[in-house]
């Protein structure tokens, strides 16, 4: 794992560098070589960050790669106070900074900065699709909209000093990769979806043909780890069994390759799927996982990512634990970094 106190570069998902020269008051940043307006630092209760030097007018970009790399390089820093001289007219529509009543002062704040999609959200239409409502085996829930194909999520996790991303699930491409995994015992005995690779095409079409599931694969430095599925709870077996709103969305989660086991991994991933998630659809008020009531790994390891067991139920295949993790939660004092 990076040491945070030692970052002197970050890597965005579009592939551009972000690299800084950092002391207890000055910070310098460049993006792909080209300087970024130069910052004195003011450290106390809250971090006070004021133009130095100008290149030229500060534009949305190079104040959110400032609260970027403060952000990530201090994951305990909650707000950044910002002094500027001219009003960041980008950088306020876009709910970056935030006006104080204090005349050219602005804050940023951590719970708001990883709630912005770009960069990391892949395109996405998703949070501006149209509500209109439907009645699906007898359960009332909001149409979904098309499903996106390809990458829909890429952040770099600084403490991991590694690329995580999400791709949607391709079954040419990826079937026997899910082949390998759902036969692996540690897996099937969680999963109990052994089989062979025509039976594991048959239930990825049907996932692949249902509205409410999206397939995923989790990749690090683009290397395919993980399987995820991501379904919309309000229309799923799960909602007899809680008040689902209209865009809870719900987890099924496996790690595939035992190289990427682990408490850091799983905090990597895990905080990058319900991110994701999060981001995909500002309406998402919620995530929800029902694992195994006795898979008490699993829900150590979800409750460390600050989601609580809120009951146990029966499923008809098993005994589970409902596990909740709401929006406000989630970002209040966002661990990402």
């Amino acid at each position: 794992m990076s040491d945070l106190n030692e970052l002197t570069a970050l890597c965005l998902p579009t592939g551009s560098r972000l690299a800084a020269d950092e002391t207890d008051c000055c910070l310098s940043l460049s993006l792909e070589g080209q300087p970024l307006p130069a910052l004195r630092l003011s450290r106390g209760p809250e971090l006070h960050v004021q133009l130095e030097e100008r290149f030229r007018r500060p534009e949305g970009q190079a104040l959110w790669a400032a609260c970027y790399w403060l952000f990530a390089r201090d994951p305990d820093c909650q707000c950044l106070t910002w002094q500027l001289q001219e009003v960041p007219d980008e950088a306020v529509s876009g709910g970056l900074l935030i006006p104080t009543p204090v005349s050219g002062q602005y804050r940023c704040e951590r719970t708001v900065f990883w709630q912005l999609p770009q960069p990391w959200l892949g395109h996405s239409l998703t949070g501006s699709y149209p509500q209109q409502m439907l009645i699906t085996d007898g359960k009332r829930h909001p149409r979904r909209p098309v499903k996106p194909r390809g990458e829909v999520y890429r952040r770099f996790d600084a403490r991991l000093g590694a690329r995580v991303s999400l791709r949607t699930l391709d079954i040419e491409q990826d079937l026997a990769r899910f082949n390998r995994w759902q036969n692996s015992p540690r897996v099937a005995s969680f999963w109990q979806e052994e089989g062979s690779l025509e039976q594991h095409r048959q239930y990825l079409s049907k996932l692949e043909a249902d509205p409410h599931t999206l397939t995923l694969i989790g990749c690090f430095d683009d290397q395919p780890f993980a399987y995820f599925e991501a379904y919309w709870a309000r229309e799923d077996r799960i909602s007899p069994f809680y008040e689902a709103s209209n865009y809870d969305r719900g987890i099924h989660m496996l790690v595939g390759e035992e190289n990427h086991r682990g408490p850091h991994k799983v905090a990597s991933w895990l905080s990058a799927l319900v991110h994701y998630l999060f981001l995909d659809d500002p309406r998402t008020q919620r995530v929800v996982a029902e694992p195994r009531a006795d898979n008490a790994k699993m829900i150590g390891y979800m409750q460390e990512q600050r989601f609580h067991c809120e009951k146990e139920f029966d499923f008809p295949h098993k005994r589970a634990a409902l596990m909740v993790l709401g929006r406000e939660r989630f970002f209040d004092r966002c661990t990402l970094a």
